[in-house]
């Protein structure tokens, strides 16, 4: 049970704090414009023909793109005959559910994984992921991309010329936070994420890090095979 809550004030105040924390959110957006405005400034990298496996078999790299001339993909932790993956990389992809707005941008978004391509086709289905999966199983792309088998996850965007295929950005960690909506969402809230590395007033609910996050199974139940959501 709650045992700490917000001062309670008077409308005057509440706005007077409102504004302060205002003038940093306002800061923090226009940096956050710097920071793409450098990013549209960033080099790339040449990278040779890669052949990933997908729903219907092999194919380049290129190809993925769909005809697009922008990709991103995201890199799903995996463990090769496990009942279930890294729930933080199953929650986190289940957010993506209508990706059609990408192609008024000429892009694509995919999830590639490590995993056999079977194995990989049938965990979507188990979890009611909506994203389409390619495998890098039988090429060094998920390592040459920072995503190697055994290793972490990670987000990298690609441009496309004619069959020239270019990396141009990579992030991982906490840098993928940006594109999830679920973190901006809990972060408004009086509470926020209510884990025990953030810094929140006396009394304020803590958990163990991670502990509130949904896992695959729960993942599953909301939105897999025979789910009711």
């Amino acid at each position: 049970m709650t045992t700490a809550k917000p001062a309670v004030v008077d409308a005057a105040t509440w706005k007077t704090a409102l504004a302060d924390l205002r003038r940093r959110e306002k800061a923090t957006t226009r940096e956050l414009d710097a920071i793409a405005a450098q990013r549209r400034r960033l080099p790339m990298v040449e990278l040779p023909e890669y052949t990933l496996i997908g729903a219907d078999g092999p194919v380049r790299l290129a190809d993925v793109f769909g005809g697009r001339s922008q990709l991103i993909t995201y890199h799903h932790m995996w463990t090769d005959g496990a009942e279930w993956q890294c729930g933080g990389c199953t929650g986190f992809t289940s957010q993506f559910t209508r990706l059609d707005f990408l192609d008024n941008y000429d892009a694509r978004f995919v999830i590639v994984t490590n995993g056999p391509i079977e194995e990989a086709l049938a965990y979507r289905e188990k979890v009611g992921n909506k994203m389409d999966w390619y495998s890098s199983s039988e090429s060094s792309f998920g390592a040459d991309v920072d995503a190697a088998p055994g290793e972490g996850f990670a987000v990298n965007v690609f441009l496309r010329d004619g069959d020239t295929v270019y990396r141009t950005w990579h992030t991982n960690g906490r840098g993928t936070e940006q594109l999830s909506h679920s973190f901006a969402l809990i972060d408004i809230l009086p509470f926020g994420r209510q884990e025990v590395w953030q810094d929140s007033p006396a009394g304020w609910p803590q958990s163990p890090t991670y502990s509130k996050w949904l896992d695959s199974p729960d993942v599953a139940r909301a939105y897999g095979q025979g789910a009711t959501a």
